[in-house]
């Protein structure tokens, strides 16, 4: 019987790439790594800033220490680098905020799974130790977590210690008191609903920081028409997204020949009459504001001042969504029926000056929880970098209204899920628990990175903190500030129990399913067709 050849059988098109087995995976590896390593710099309150310089013709520069915003801008071809950006992506989308803590996590856990794999340990047997290390590691976080849901005083507390302690990370830190009270007014007027659609933020270049404010209202930044009305009390508003220009013959081709001028004067007066018709069946819905999305041109407009309605035009698409939200209207098209059509309302609209800037602003609207927080800043980097850590910790504070149990910051959480691992990992025999001592460290390097980028001996207040721990001082963490370890409940230094579990659970599972992978298959590229027919 003839033997089967040895020589390797290329299975693959011309061009296709394999990666296999320990190839692989230390590409994995040094992908998930580097992106870790790219954005721990940034984590706790004294982390750095990255400058991001946009590649378009306009070289836009974003100055930024939000993690995902840094990972969204980096182009990655690494696929476990991928992977990290995503899941970064995903912690923003569900939480708002610990998208940096995530990607350390996860790249933290890939560090420790490649020493481990090294010493021969099998992927299959460091997977199955960290999935019992991140039970043990959620229960003890969820025994940690405190509920002060019932009581109303003391949830505000823990609300404005939540949003300093999101705000202390970014570039709010130095006013982090008022912006932190700026949020939890923000999100304690949308009574629970989590509707984050009701908060609009403006950003407007002048002033400083502090002269940011939380107006009880809606603003638009848009003008009101040429001689109507300024302000309207108990206004009634019509929502549309209509062409107010005139109405020419909208045929591609279409061409009209007139032997005379006076033929060119009757087409431009029956388009005038078919504007006029139209206005007239928008104020047969009895309205006295009319909002439109499109441009209202100088015929209509005369005609909307003639009767005495205000007249907007050009409110974008996300001004005229977030208007039909906050005053309970609908955007509508064809003006037919008015009986069908649902009109907004507000007790007033008038103009407002904000810097040299004239808004329009909506007070006492249906939605009575709707808010505009302003903001301004010298420059628009930093006007940009405000609004993301706003966002930030908007988005802890509805999350906290929703799940309101919250634990201690300040690497506190970490060690005490550390310290359970490593108990864990006392008790487990075989090679299991190797791996569960692995999962601690990795959970202990959040502290050290935190006192790292602070300029602090991370190793040995990493180390009073771990004894802290061993003595059942449970509420202990690093206190940045004064560079030593201290009392979370005393300093105030509190985070989501909804924050830090998406953390945990988001960075297990991505460093689980990178540390599967064995093989890495890239098709082959597209090839280049010459155009043999240019346009």
């Amino acid at each position: 019987m003839a033997s089967l050849s040895m020589a390797p059988v290329n299975i693959f098109k011309h061009g296709a790439d394999e990666e296999k087995a320990e190839t692989a995976r230390l590409s994995s590896f040094v992908g998930a790594i580097a992106i870790g390593d790219l954005v721990k710099s940034t984590l706790g309150p004294k982390g750095m800033d990255k400058i991001l310089l946009g590649g378009g013709r306009d070289g836009s520069v974003t100055v930024t220490n939000d993690g995902a915003t840094i990972l969204k801008a980096i182009g990655v071809d690494n696929p476990a680098a991928k992977v990290l950006v995503d899941m970064s992506k995903v912690q923003d989308d569900e939480v708002g905020d610990g998208t940096t803590s995530v990607t350390v996590l996860a790249a933290e856990l890939l560090r420790e799974a490649e020493l481990l794999i090294s010493r021969k340990i099998h992927p299959q047997i460091i997977i199955s130790g960290w999935r019992k290390a991140t039970h043990v590691a959620r229960e003890a976080l969820k025994e940690a977590a405190v509920d002060h849901g019932n009581d109303q005083a003391k949830f505000q507390e823990d609300l404005l210690n939540i949003a300093r302690t999101t705000l202390s990370s970014k570039l709010l830190t130095h006013h982090k008191d008022h912006f932190a009270k700026l949020a939890m007014e923000a999100v304690l007027r949308l009574k629970g609903s989590g509707n984050l659609e009701a908060i609009h933020v403006i950003k407007k270049l002048g002033g400083s920081l502090t002269d940011s404010y939380l107006d009880e209202g809606f603003l638009l930044d848009k003008r009101i028409g040429v001689n109507q009305p300024k302000r309207i009390e108990n206004a009634n508003i019509l929502i549309a997204n209509t062409g107010m220009d005139t109405d020419k013959i909208k045929i591609f081709g279409s061409r009209v020949r007139v032997d005379s001028t006076a033929k060119v004067a009757e087409i431009e007066l029956a388009e005038k009459e078919k504007m006029k018709e139209k206005v007239e069946r928008i104020l047969k819905h009895g309205i006295n504001c009319f909002i439109n999305r499109q441009l209202i041109y100088n015929y209509p407009e005369q005609l909307f001042a003639s009767a005495g309605v205000m007249a907007i035009e050009h409110a974008d698409f996300v001004g005229v969504e977030r208007l039909a939200l906050v005053t309970g209207g609908e955007i509508t098209s064809t003006f037919d029926h008015p009986e069908l059509v649902k009109l907004g309302h507000c007790k007033l609209i008038e103009e407002v000056m904000i810097g040299e800037d004239t808004l329009i602003h909506f007070s006492g609207v249906d939605m009575g929880e709707a808010c505009t927080i302003v903001l301004r800043g010298a420059t628009q980097q930093i006007l940009d970098e405000a609004e993301r850590s706003l966002h930030d910790a908007l988005c802890v504070l509805a999350q906290t209204v929703k799940e309101t149990r919250t634990v201690y910051g300040g690497g506190c959480s970490e060690m005490l899920m550390a310290k359970v691992v490593t108990d864990l990992a006392n008790r487990t025999p075989g090679k299991e628990a190797v791996a569960m001592e692995s999962f601690a460290k990795a959970l202990r390097m959040l502290p050290t990175i935190i006192a790292d980028n602070a300029g602090y001996d991370s190793a040995d207040l990493v180390a009073q903190l771990r004894a802290a721990h061993q003595e059942n001082k449970t509420t202990y963490g690093l206190d940045m500030t004064r560079g030593m370890i201290g009392d979370m409940g005393l300093l105030g230094i509190t985070e989501s129990f909804q924050v830090k579990r998406q953390v945990l659970l988001s960075a297990a599972e991505a460093a689980e399913m990178i540390l599967r992978v064995d093989d890495i298959i890239k098709a082959a590229p597209r090839k280049r067709v010459p155009d043999h027919h240019p346009c």
